[in-house]
């Protein structure tokens, strides 16, 4: 028994000396992220333009994450915005420092763009650190325009304002009227839902579909307050328990192909404003970003602002998104094929 004796005892100091090694180790890790962070500014970049929802979350975030991070960085927000956010995706993907000093906010629609042929990037390999809340998204007409109803749009022309391809207004507008049937024609360009929702005041649209109904009742309350505008559907992996009355895409959907195309888009309402780091950012900032998001989103002073602004917050983890985002990517190529044609404008 002796020699087992020992061979244990010597088992039980490899084991001892590799536990202390590996706390090292992590200890030397977690010394060099906050290193590399304290005294630095996080650049926020976000794919819109100031005023709008993804705007008004990326700033949100903002000014709260720097205290979970490692050496509690200056975080700070800067809009760049361009055809519906792919700029911004672009320049986080090839151009950002992939160090973690850059992160950005896009549109929610971007994971699944690639698939459509409407960017150049592999959302995959985007280091997600995690998203806000997942999202129901929203067709809205102006209380002038001349459609009620969906049913109306059905048989009705209507003006949608849209950003460009591959964001949310887009990519709904084309999704109703390809795969739907909705009489929609679609003046795209606008930097943000902020111009759109402006230029439907205006009447130079009649509306805009892919709105969040977090924009709606944290930015543009008065439109439902002052009843200015008319919901004609939403669309999202679940219903909104506040819109009862208002039809759901899912219920629109009867034909099989309506149903797998629906399907495919409704994952980035699932991702709803998502966060993430360039690809490649060293393995030990990355989980400390990853951590410090969901710190963030749990923190009291944070979803205390969130509520005052009447902001939802229903935080989606970053291996959610991954693996929403693996699920997007395994869908079937002749549904992909189909979902790009009909994206088409």
């Amino acid at each position: 028994m002796r020699p087992i004796g020992r061979v244990s005892m010597f088992a039980i100091s490899v084991i001892a000396a590799a536990l202390a090694a590996a706390v090292a180790t992590q200890a030397a890790r977690s010394a060099g992220v906050e290193d590399f962070y304290k005294g630095k500014t996080v650049s926020l970049l976000i794919g819109y333009s100031v005023g709008g929802g993804y705007d008004a979350y990326g700033r949100l975030v903002a000014r709260h994450l720097g205290k979970h991070i490692p050496g509690n960085p200056s975080v700070v927000p800067q809009n760049m915005s361009g055809a519906g956010s792919l700029k911004a995706a672009n320049y986080l993907y090839s151009v950002a420092a992939k160090d973690g000093s850059v992160i950005g906010t896009f549109s929610r629609s971007q994971g699944i763009a690639p698939l459509l042929d409407k960017a150049e990037f592999d959302s995959t390999k985007f280091s997600w650190l995690g998203s806000v809340t997942d999202e129901v998204s929203l067709c809205v007409a102006g209380r002038e325009a001349p459609v009620k109803t969906f049913s109306d749009l059905l048989v009705t022309p209507a003006t949608f304002g849209g950003e460009g391809a591959g964001s949310d207004p887009n990519i709904f507008a084309l999704l109703y009227r390809n795969v739907f049937g909705a009489k929609i024609k679609i003046v795209t360009g606008y930097p943000g839902t902020n111009e759109i929702q402006l230029a439907a005041e205006r009447g130079e649209v009649d509306g805009l579909c892919g709105l969040s109904w977090s924009t709606l009742k944290g930015r543009y309350p008065h439109w439902l307050k002052e009843k200015k505008a008319n919901i004609l559907v939403q669309a999202g992996i679940k219903r909104q328990p506040e819109l009862p009355d208002i039809p759901s895409a899912s219920e629109l959907a009867k034909e099989p192909d309506q149903v797998r195309i629906l399907n495919l888009l409704l994952i980035g309402q699932a991702m709803a404003r998502p966060f993430a780091a360039p690809p490649g950012i060293p393995a030990e900032r990355r989980a400390a970003l990853i951590a410090a998001f969901e710190r963030t989103t749990a923190d009291p002073d944070f979803l205390a602002e969130a509520e005052r602004l009447n902001f939802e917050v229903n935080p989606v983890t970053a291996e959610k998104l991954d693996a929403l985002l693996a699920e997007a990517y395994a869908t079937p190529k002749d549904v992909i094929a189909k979902a790009a044609k009909a994206m088409s404008d």
